[in-house]
């Protein structure tokens, strides 16, 4: 017999489903009594008549694949320039004299600011989506790393000194290392600022009228409030797929690292 332990799975916490059951309690209840205007609050059943007959359509499976694919392209593009950018600042103070001033100036101009731009010099296609959803990972990554570089200790340093550690040797097994877990935590961040700006460029740069994000602008236009909450709700829970399995993947991406007293 294995003498391996059972760990024991923590039972569902079933508290979190208190403050949703009690707005759908609540929202049937003035709706059916009549208490507000139904046009504009709509009943419960209107909305799950909707959600049933966009779930029969195809199309909504489609523009879910086309969403997923901007957004994780982007992200990847967008993760992959912040671990690079965040590096490089925090390792090399000439880079942080250089770069740093231009960074930290540019983070504070708004994402949706630079929509504009973008649809006038790529227009409004797949390109433009990606490059604002890679924009919008961007600096979370890049502020995470920079963090988690700057953390390294200089008695880490100075125990890779005497080691004698290359510069290579020094980035990819003292300083990534130690900045992993802000690195993770920037990632995961950059995941859901990649996922919030996927549904803005959709919603705001409308050109072939797929994507999850367009679902809102179509209920939008024919004042469809049933489909405007449908997909509002499409939204929030492959958003909130999005964070658990980003969280699932930290804490085992982590798992060398001893637990916290």
């Amino acid at each position: 017999m294995s003498d391996t332990p059972k760990v024991n799975k923590a039972p569902f916490d079933w508290r979190g489903l208190v403050l949703p059951v009690a707005f759908i309690v609540i929202w049937y209840a003035v709706t059916a009594l009549h208490l507000v205007n139904t046009k504009l609050i709509v009943p419960p059943g209107g909305v799950l008549t909707t959600a049933w007959a966009e779930l029969a359509n195809g199309s909504f499976y489609l523009g879910i694949a086309l969403s997923l694919w901007r957004d994780l392209a982007g992200f990847t593009l967008g993760a992959l320039a912040g671990v690079a950018v965040g590096t490089l600042i925090g390792a090399s103070r000439l880079a942080d004299k250089l770069i740093g001033p231009t960074f930290h100036t540019a983070r504070q101009i708004s994402l949706f600011a630079w929509l504009p731009l973008l649809s006038a010099l790529v227009g409004t296609g797949d390109l433009s989506k990606i490059i604002f959803i890679a924009f919008s990972a961007f600096y979370p990554v890049v502020l995470g790393t920079l963090d988690g570089v700057r953390s390294t200790t200089k008695a880490h340093a100075e125990v890779a000194q005497v080691y004698g550690f290359t510069r290579t040797q020094l980035l990819f097994k003292l300083i990534l290392p130690s900045a992993s877990p802000q690195i993770l935590s920037g990632l995961r961040l950059g995941l859901i600022y990649a996922w919030l700006a996927t549904i803005g460029a959709e919603y705001l740069l409308v050109n072939d009228g797929q994507g999850i994000g367009n679902i809102v602008f179509k209920g939008r236009m024919a004042f469809n409030i049933e489909l405007i909450i449908f997909g509002l709700l499409a939204i929030g829970l492959v958003g909130n797929a999005f964070n658990r399995l980003a969280e699932l993947a930290e804490r085992r991406l982590l798992r060398w690292r001893a637990p916290a007293r």
